[in-house]
């Protein structure tokens, strides 16, 4: 593993500044100790920097040594918020804020990419500009698109931009890139079903909307199994069903709620148009009223295939072909999306073991994303801000050309 060894020397401090983060973990759009915290660094370490785009953003500027002349310029992303959760790790840096976590490692990628920046405050040996964004409200809070919306690509003109993500049960040291869809568009939905309450043992008095929402339920899985093309990944998941007060009450409605999951947006059409024609249908024949609603949150995190391909090349260049894996899609979400619609890129995931790094105090649970028992493995830092320095280091060179 070829590790930058002025990285190496920092990493203990860069963790320090991890764990306090750990410990003070704020949600969406409150990310202000945070936003404070990256900004004090940066300008300490010469760094200039922007505030305030997607309300609580950071970004630093880092002009090589030709002051960024060039034009050449590419973008590297930290997301910085935590989730709304009930941390149960007792160790010394565990969350001081009741309901609040950084349990999907936020903290680290925050630290990972603090690290690189501190390396490019002693070093710039590359022509054009390097973007250091520090992203709020990743977490359902769409803080990539708020950037965006706000001018980042218009304050911050760049060719290129990256992503990273720690990622779990995979092997620490090792790193995963592939070209294509890596994470699914994350969507909802909310379905009232209205009919006619009455009392439970006269239902002919009445019209049920309890029976009308089971069949939409079991409905929706022959849009999956049935209406896409098998090839074609595609979930949905209805997550809660609320009606009724009384066991012998038959309620005036039905609420289904829930997510659907794609990596297409020509699948997510046809999901959508088959879950409104599905529930309407359902509703119109049983004589009740529907009211369907659906809601586009993110889309699918697609990279683009040059960009991977030059990831993966940085990759084998630091720990070798055989430590670099194919990228497994998965149906989980991310806002990092929004930027790779906007411009060419690519979204990395980096190992985070299986847990075995946690400090006495952990909880019970297993080292995984979004659960109570989490926290990202500091042995990380240094490949993470390594591939940092060498990804864009190396970008800038090739663009040059």
């Amino acid at each position: 593993m070829k590790l930058i060894d002025s990285i190496v020397a920092e990493a203990a401090s860069i963790a320090q500044i991890r764990k306090d983060i750990h410990a003070h973990p704020e949600l969406c759009f409150e990310e202000v100790r945070t936003a404070d915290l990256v900004a004090a660094n940066l300008t300490e370490w010469g760094i200039p920097i922007h505030r305030g785009l997607g309300t609580t953003g950071v970004v630093g500027i880092v002009h090589g040594k030709d002051g960024g002349a060039s034009g050449q310029a590419v973008g590297l992303r930290a997301d910085i918020d935590a989730l709304p959760m009930q941390e149960s790790n007792t160790f010394e840096h565990a969350s001081r804020h009741a309901g609040k976590m950084h349990a999907c490692g936020h903290d680290g990628h925050t630290a990972m990419l603090l690290a690189a920046a501190k390396h490019f405050s002693k070093f710039r040996d590359f022509d054009g500009t390097v973007y250091l964004i520090f992203q709020p409200a990743e977490e359902g809070g769409g803080g990539a698109r708020e950037m965006i919306k706000d001018g980042l690509f218009e304050k911050f003109p760049m060719q290129a931009v990256f992503g990273m993500h720690n990622w779990p049960g995979m092997a620490a040291g090792n790193m995963a890139v592939s070209p294509g869809p890596v994470m699914a568009s994350s969507n909802d939905f909310k379905i009232t079903i209205t009919g006619k309450g009455g009392h439970g043992a006269m239902p002919h008095m009445g019209n049920d909307p309890v029976p009308i929402a089971c069949q939409i339920v079991t409905a929706f899985q022959t849009i999956i199994t049935r209406n896409k093309k098998p090839l074609d990944t595609g979930v949905i998941s209805v997550t809660m069903i609320h009606g009724g007060e009384a066991n012998n009450v038959i309620p005036d409605r039905v609420e289904l709620q829930g997510t659907v999951r794609t990596f297409r947006t020509e699948v997510l059409d046809l999901i959508e148009a088959r879950m409104r024609q599905v529930a309407e249908g359902c509703c119109a024949m049983n004589n009740a009223q529907c009211d369907f609603y659906f809601n586009r949150n993110y889309p699918a995190t697609v990279n683009s295939v040059p960009e991977a391909e030059f990831a993966r090349q940085v990759m084998i260049d630091i720990i070798g072909a055989d430590k670099v894996k194919a990228q497994e899609p998965t149906m989980g979400a991310e806002d990092f999306s929004f930027m790779l619609e906007a411009k060419p890129g690519a979204y990395c995931f980096i190992a985070n073991g299986e847990g075995d790094h946690r400090a006495i105090g952990h909880g019970g649970g297993p080292c995984t994303l979004h659960n109570p028992s989490y926290d990202f493995n500091d042995d990380l830092i240094p490949l993470g801000a390594t591939y940092w320095v060498e990804l864009a280091t190396k970008w800038l060179a090739q663009a040059k050309k």
